[in-house]
């Protein structure tokens, strides 16, 4: 019993107690010594997880004073609050979304400039009676990446986005591509608080919706 209670104290303390795994675990931790090592494999072993953890907390402290650093520039910029109002982005994708665009509003013409570049608008092409839509290659890989997190998260947190979210997968769209569609508005919302410099407002694009049917 306090083997199974030191065990599940484990699980806990590192957030892994989750329903769909919990028993597995707990059952694999009872067959951890089921086939036990020589004594010599295991000290060495014992030595590389002991070095391995030192490595893990040294690269975790590099990893902290980056993010500290990383929210410290963040504060500082004047588009601070326009980025950091997006639903979902939080203190990490908002600082990533503002890197990507930077601060040089001329560089992109339109909503759609931006689209493409971030790789969320499709690409159609056409040959005769043959009409296809196909992922965009050419674009800005971690714009994109990011463009899909903060899509995923904003539905957590934007009802609008949610819905919007629900209503294409009983459409039959997969998971990333009802995603993709969602970071395609985003990206439209996007561009026009970057060039007006304006926060986000959840009522007036609700009322924008509700204007536009």
């Amino acid at each position: 019993m306090a083997a199974n209670a030191a065990l599940e104290k484990f699980l806990h303390t590192h957030k892994l107690a989750r329903p769909a795994t919990y028993q597995k675990r707990l059952a694999l931790f009872a067959q951890a010594l089921a086939f036990p090592a020589s004594e010599a494999l295991t000290l060495a072993k014992s030595r590389l997880a002991l070095t391995r953890a030192r490595q893990l907390r040294v690269l975790q402290a590099q990893l902290d004073d980056y993010r500290e650093q990383i929210e410290k520039l963040f504060a500082q910029h004047p588009d601070h609050e326009l980025f950091g109002s997006l639903p979902g982005a939080g203190p990490k994708l908002a600082p990533r979304l503002l890197a990507e665009l930077g601060d040089n509003r001329q560089q992109f013409a339109s909503a759609q400039a931006l689209q493409c570049y971030a790789g969320t608008a499709p690409v159609r092409y056409q040959s005769g009676p043959v009409h296809k839509v196909r992922l965009r290659g050419p674009c800005d890989k971690v714009l994109r990446a990011t463009v899909y997190l903060w899509a995923d998260c904003s539905r957590h947190s934007c009802p609008w986005a949610q819905t919007y979210y629900q209503t294409l997968r009983k459409r039959g769209k997969t998971h990333a591509c009802a995603l993709r569609c969602l970071g395609q508005r985003w990206l439209k919302i996007l561009w026009k608080m970057w060039q007006t410099r304006t926060c986000y407002d959840a009522e007036l694009h609700q009322k924008n919706q509700l204007r536009h049917g």
